[in-house]
């Protein structure tokens, strides 16, 4: 009798979270994925279908046996992520937004870094407008480890923005019930468990912005919510930081005051409320946070912590920010 013939395991998993998404931008993200010079036997595609008023199953087509097709109760993007990682069985991993696109060159690219490289993850660049990605001259970055990603530079921390080694994640899920700020919270961790990180310049990936989509909810309910689910992040990554060697310390604690550099710059910008602005200085200040660490980081930040850190600067900023930011 032969031997059986062992399983080949799968290079990348391809996990598709979605709600309500238009048919024709899920079957243009699918078939992004389909086109590359992956064969079937060496990628997967996973779409989770986050309990869609009508199942999107419908919207495959011919991609019908092609994917791995799951069905869940609506339960927020957090716990579909999970189920499609829980799902994924390839090498590596690679998260992308049902209303978005892989751009075959700059992602051939990035498939090529992980097939010649030992490396636990690729971050790439993404881009508004795809004709920019085809006047991109490639330039990788040694690899470093992720705790130096995050302790030198800022980085984007949306989920498609890198493809990862599944295997470092171990434990480490998305928090259910974080609608906005998921990806902030999963993404310096993961970086921290990754021993060698290569950062490319390639614009491997197009995002598309779609007024119906959650981000872009300009209610007050879903603003003060973004706000709220961003502070809750920034503490629970504070927390942690008191917990870490002081290597991962260090770039967490960038990381921290970061976020919350962005999170008073959002107060200002979607509130222009001083009295809620206040409230919200005193509540970091009793954690820490508030006023922002003196450190090297960038040029805006230190700027941005000179400004906030005087009543006069901050009154400057409430008059100016939201004018500046209406005009971007």
């Amino acid at each position: 009798m032969q031997a059986q013939q062992k399983k080949i395991q799968k290079l990348i998993s391809f996990v598709i979270p979605a709600y309500e998404v238009p048919t024709d931008m899920l079957q243009e993200c699918i078939q992004s994925i389909r086109t590359l010079s992956l064969s079937p036997s060496e990628r997967e595609i996973i779409l989770v279908d986050d309990g869609s008023k009508e199942p999107l199953l419908t919207a495959l087509g011919e991609a019908t046996d092609d994917i791995v097709y799951i069905r869940q109760k609506n339960s927020g993007v957090a716990v579909a992520r999970n189920t499609g990682l829980k799902m994924a069985d390839a090498v590596f991993v690679q998260f992308v937004d049902a209303d978005d696109v892989l751009l075959r060159t700059p992602y051939e690219h990035v498939i090529d870094l992980i097939r010649f490289n030992e490396c636990d993850m690729v971050m790439y660049d993404f881009t508004e407008n795809p004709s920019d990605a085809a006047t991109v001259i490639f330039n990788d970055q040694h690899p470093i480890s992720g705790a130096s990603v995050l302790r030198l530079s800022n980085i984007h921390g949306s989920v498609w923005g890198y493809i990862f080694r599944r295997s470092i994640t171990g434990s480490l899920r998305f928090t259910p019930g974080v609608a906005y700020g998921e990806d902030e919270e999963f993404t310096p961790q993961l970086l921290l468990r990754a021993d060698s990180v290569i950062v490319t310049n390639a614009k491997a990936y197009y995002y598309r912005q779609r007024p119906t989509s959650a981000i872009n909810r300009d209610d007050i309910k879903s603003l003060l919510s973004r706000l709220n689910n961003t502070k809750s992040v920034i503490l629970g990554l504070k927390h942690r930081s008191g917990t870490l060697p002081p290597e991962e310390r260090l770039a967490m604690q960038r990381r921290v005051a970061q976020l919350t550099m962005d999170y008073i710059y959002n107060i200002i910008t979607i509130t222009q409320n001083r009295h809620y602005l206040n409230r919200q200085l005193e509540e970091l200040r009793k954690e820490g946070l508030f006023p922002l660490p003196d450190r090297d980081y960038t040029k805006k930040y230190k700027w941005f912590r000179r400004m906030t850190s005087t009543s006069i600067g901050i009154t400057i900023l409430m008059r100016t920010l939201p004018i500046l930011n209406k005009e971007r």
